[in-house]
């Protein structure tokens, strides 16, 4: 999965076998977005990471959340929350990618999973996040947090 982002935010990656290693690299001062066909300008550039453990989290894929200002929607005050799935099937991932929102919208904000599936279809957007990489594409659902209540 590329970020293809110059912003602080937040991810959370599923860690597969016990002392696995995180990598970060191959930076690029312009990609499209989905990763139409691994082209890009690479460059130079210092990333500065802050990595926790979080022992017993259940994360199926990648998640993370972006900042506000990316301007996706007219609903981009306070950012996005993401799930993403991969595999062979766009189809199958964008259902996927859904499921894990509901799961998300079911622990965090305590709505039953029918209610979780409502609000994504009202609010949440599907995006393409990686094609070029055959059969392992992924797709995003993007969920604005600017339609729940500050606290």
């Amino acid at each position: 999965m590329r970020f293809l982002r110059r912003h602080k935010g937040a991810s959370w990656q599923k860690g597969n076998v016990p002392g696995a290693l995180f990598s970060c690299g191959d930076c690029h001062s312009a990609q499209g977005d989905g990763e139409v066909n691994g082209t890009g300008i690479e460059t130079l550039m210092t990333v500065t990471l802050t990595l926790t453990l979080q022992k017993g989290a259940n994360i199926p894929e990648l998640r993370f959340i972006t900042p506000p200002g990316k301007k996706l929607t007219v609903a981009d005050e306070a950012g996005y929350f993401v799930t993403t799935a991969h595999g062979p099937d766009l189809f199958k991932d964008s259902q996927q990618a859904i499921r894990y929102m509901i799961d998300h919208l079911s622990s965090e904000y305590h709505m039953t999973r029918e209610q979780a599936y409502c609000l994504c279809g009202a609010a949440v957007d599907l995006k393409i996040s990686e094609i070029v990489d055959a059969p392992n594409w992924i797709v995003s659902a993007y969920l604005p947090l600017s339609i729940f209540k500050k606290s």
